[in-house]
């Protein structure tokens, strides 16, 4: 569960650093550090297709073929299912949970931790970070996440207070639910190692998909992807 450790130290020492810190991070600096996390997370996004994709030139073509219809038809079962409509639900939720405790942090010392909660609970880089974690010891995704929810709280905590730092608690223990979950069921599940290698490339390039979010090049409704994860290892099996 080392992701969901990083993960969870990254809001505590976010939370310190913003705490510690009198001015808030200048524009170039959330710029250098927005273009440096989305590198890493192309890269990672790139490495984990590399990795999982091999054989013969066909056998190769074959992999990508799957892993990228796997995220395409996910698209469409996540817009069905209305996903990224939930996800933008709970993200309106958190920013009027955000205004209400800046407006007043006496009279609801909660709101901000409950915000940051939701929103670092329900990111999609969360759930599939975790996964992989849990997979493949590829915690990576959380540890770039870990840095992001950190930079978050650098400015949530000059309003909020120290409360919403405490939301590393359930972050860390969502992310190792997960992460147990994976460990210990979808393993079994996911045994043969085609299986495994066709969820890896298919979250590998949802966290491509992720990275065009991190440096707002386009609007990309991340969590109508997740369903690939799942169709992925599916389609492998079906098409042999």
């Amino acid at each position: 569960m080392t992701g969901a450790f990083l993960n969870a130290l990254g809001i505590l020492l976010g939370a310190l650093f913003g705490l510690a810190r009198r001015e808030p991070l200048t524009l170039r600096t959330q710029k250098s550090c927005q273009s440096a996390l989305g590198a890493f997370t192309a890269f990672c996004g790139l490495q984990l297709v590399w990795l999982n994709v091999g054989g013969a030139f066909s056998v190769v073509l074959k992999q990508l073929f799957i892993a990228v219809l796997a995220v395409w038809l996910g698209s469409l079962l996540g817009k069905i299912l209305g996903l990224q409509k939930i996800s933008n639900r709970l993200g309106r939720h958190a920013a009027q949970l955000l205004t209400r405790a800046e407006k007043n942090p006496a009279a609801q010392p909660t709101d901000g931790f409950l915000a940051a909660t939701i929103l670092f609970c329900a990111a999609p880089m969360g759930i599939i970070g975790a996964l992989t974690d849990g997979l493949e010891n590829y915690f990576y995704p959380l540890a770039i996440k870990g840095v992001m929810d950190g930079l978050a709280l650098t400015s949530f905590v000059k309003s909020l207070r120290w409360p919403v730092a405490l939301a590393a608690l359930p972050v860390f223990f969502f992310l190792s639910g997960l992460t147990w979950l994976a460990e210990h069921q979808l393993a079994d599940w996911l045994a043969n190692p085609a299986l495994l290698h066709a969820f890896n490339a298919a979250a590998g390039l949802i966290l491509c998909a992720i990275t065009l979010l991190i440096l707002q090049m386009r609007r990309v409704e991340i969590a109508n992807f997740l369903p690939a994860l799942a169709l992925a290892p599916l389609l492998t099996h079906w098409l042999g």
